[in-house]
């Protein structure tokens, strides 16, 4: 799974189709498993939130797993899928495109064919956004692809420019050591928030394009700040970048997670946000004083998450 850096949002077509978008992530060691066997009975079996066997393709219910199976053109699946996740869905940590990765990489590697990071990624992309018409961005396929702390250029052309955040391993350690998640107790689908944004995106909406193009601005200054080593002034970004992406959706906050977050900044946190499109999920702060502001959001009746980052990306664990 993974946290977002800077530049959220922008990785939406409707909106870097137009004006091309830059985005930081970086995946985490909170992982979605994905496990293939053979059964006995000629059917399909999913073993995830419910259970479905069923004889085609077309009868499965679940619409990631089905497409995925269409994608990767096995014939007459005879298929057992069990998917386990450490974090539940709609916490925003990109858990969907984190699942649509690991499927496609395992249903390839069944039929002994190896996908290159880019096109793992780009192949989890075009299942989600053009065959099943989600209206979400591209980050989380790419970072759960490709691992590490990555800047993503999204162009008009569709393409995606990769490369490495280049932090020294110092200030990853102080970067890793100083962000704290954690969980706000709601989860939401992204799908509504993301689809007002892409709804008044592609009508021009003048407000969310400014939004945006701030938005994009701030992830640029962070990679600054983060290349750099001024992790205070990442800290300032990240805030100011909350306050801006309230603005996008009424769904984005609610009182109880603007509460959480002030108190948050009143008690040792120098710059945090929701991660993920907003609406609950989890709170992510950058803070110095970090007993504090533990201390103070369990007090508050909030769950932490410890996590570092992970910089394989999708991978097999064990195979035939």
């Amino acid at each position: 799974m993974r946290i977002s850096l800077g530049g959220g949002g922008t990785d939406l077509p409707s909106y870097y189709r137009e004006h091309e978008g830059f985005l930081i992530a970086g995946a985490i060691n909170k992982y979605v498993y994905i496990n293939l066997l053979t059964p006995f009975a000629k059917k399909i079996i999913l073993k995830y939130s419910q259970f479905e066997s069923v004889e085609n393709i077309d009868d499965v219910s679940h619409p990631i797993i089905r497409e995925s199976l269409k994608l990767s053109g096995i014939p007459d699946p005879q298929i057992e899928i069990t998917t386990m996740a450490e974090i539940p869905s709609g916490t925003g940590l990109g858990s969907s495109g984190s699942f649509t990765t690991a499927l496609l990489k395992a249903l390839y590697v069944q039929k002994n064919i190896e996908l290159s990071k880019e096109e793992l990624a780009k192949l989890a992309c075009h299942l989600e956004i053009d065959v099943l018409g989600e209206p979400i961005g591209k980050q989380d396929q790419y970072i759960a692809a490709y691992g590490g702390l990555r800047c993503f250029k999204f162009h008009a052309d569709n393409s995606v420019s990769v490369e490495d955040l280049n932090i020294s391993p110092d200030i990853l350690n102080e970067l890793e050591k100083n962000l704290l998640l954690f969980f706000t107790g709601f989860s939401r689908s992204a799908s509504s928030i993301l689809k007002d944004q892409k709804d008044r995106s592609q009508s021009n909406d003048k407000e969310m394009i400014e939004n945006l193009h701030f938005v994009k601005e701030l992830g640029l200054e962070s990679k600054i700040a983060l290349e750099s080593g001024n992790l205070k002034h990442f800290g300032a970004l990240m805030h100011k970048h909350w306050e801006h992406k309230k603005r996008r959706s009424a769904g984005m906050s609610n009182e109880n997670i603007n509460d959480w977050y002030d108190h948050g900044i009143r008690n040792g946190a120098i710059g945090g946000k929701v991660v993920g499109a907003g609406g609950g999920g989890f709170l992510m702060f950058l803070a110095f004083d970090r007993e504090r502001l533990r201390s103070e959001m369990k007090s508050q009746g909030l769950t932490e998450v410890p996590f570092s980052f992970d910089f394989e990306g999708t991978k097999l664990i064990s195979g035939m």
